[in-house]
């Protein structure tokens, strides 16, 4: 449920004057040293320094291109869309996953995952256009942008996959959300430089509920999550997010969404939960991505 107020204080922040850059980079800057204490207390004593170089650099590229580039993409795609639309089609990630698998290996994807692709992109559609040409021209350059942010997480989830078995999830998590963060940083200060401004006690508090509330006691509450419930229960839980985003924004930010994109967003998740059902049903070996992992840094 936490996960679900990052759009929110988004919003807030643009209203009093910041811009998708500031707020992206100043969020992780902050919420860095928060996770990365927690994840090395985690470590066993070493570890860090016995990764490969090779898996390290992996993880540090694929970070960069999750965190940097696909959450760059998603926070300004919030300047111009509703938080619920924004947040049920970064949702669409693990079908993208299935089909960049299938595109790998060569070979058609199974009955049930293309019944979950067909769901989940049918739900797209609605979302996107909610059957009215006025609100899909609204809606079309934002919705591409969080589409290609998703696709951002889903090589994330790849490169997870490879390097994850190599350096554990901790020290991949730390090297990626590192050098994403150093992303940020090095191109805000081309941009707009570094100079720091004093903040108005609302955007202090929006700044910290952000990086807290939004960030931080979310990953770490996910993490915890997984661990006692198993990965499969968790993501399914997970799915109680994208609802609760677009409820929140109809109570917060005054924000509408037609019938036509509920509907879109039930399908989306109804693909979701297709994945994952199969996913439980699969013996050991095969691997398909859960929906619990769309936040497992931050975004």
């Amino acid at each position: 449920m936490c996960f679900a107020t990052k759009g929110i204080f988004a919003k807030f922040l643009y209203a009093d004057g910041w811009n998708a850059a500031s707020v992206l980079v100043t969020r992780s800057v902050l919420a860095l040293p928060i996770i990365s204490a927690w994840t090395l207390w985690r470590l066993k004593p070493g570890a860090l320094r016995a990764a490969p170089r090779s898996a390290l650099l992996g993880a540090a590229a694929a970070g960069a291109f999750c965190y940097y580039v696909g959450s760059s993409l998603d926070f300004y795609a919030l300047t111009t869309l509703d938080v619920g639309v924004e947040r049920v089609l970064l949702f669409a990630y693990p079908t993208m996953v299935v089909a960049l698998y299938a595109l790998l290996r060569r070979q058609l994807p199974p009955r049930h995952v293309l019944v979950a692709l067909g769901v989940t992109y049918a739900g797209i559609v609605l979302v996107v256009s909610g059957f009215d040409l006025a609100v899909l021209t609204r809606n079309l350059g934002g919705s591409g942008l969080v589409l290609a942010c998703a696709f951002t997480m889903a090589v994330y989830y790849l490169a997870s996959d490879r390097w994850t078995g190599v350096l554990g999830a901790a020290v991949f998590t730390v090297c990626g959300s590192a050098a994403a963060t150093a992303c940020l940083v090095v191109d805000y200060g081309f941009r707009h430089g570094l100079s720091a401004a004093a903040w108005p006690g609302r955007d202090a508090g929006l700044v910290g509920a952000l990086v807290i509330v939004a960030t931080v006691v979310p990953m770490l509450a996910m993490a915890e999550g997984v661990r006692r419930l198993g990965a499969e229960r968790a993501a399914l839980v997970s799915t109680v997010g994208p609802p609760a985003t677009m409820l929140l924004g109809a109570w917060l930010l005054d924000e509408r969404l037609r019938a036509a994109q509920w509907i879109g967003a039930l399908l989306i998740l109804a693909g979701i939960l297709i994945l994952e059902g199969a996913r439980t049903r699969a013996p050991l070996g095969t691997r398909q991505p859960a929906a619990g992992g769309a936040d497992g840094v931050p975004r």
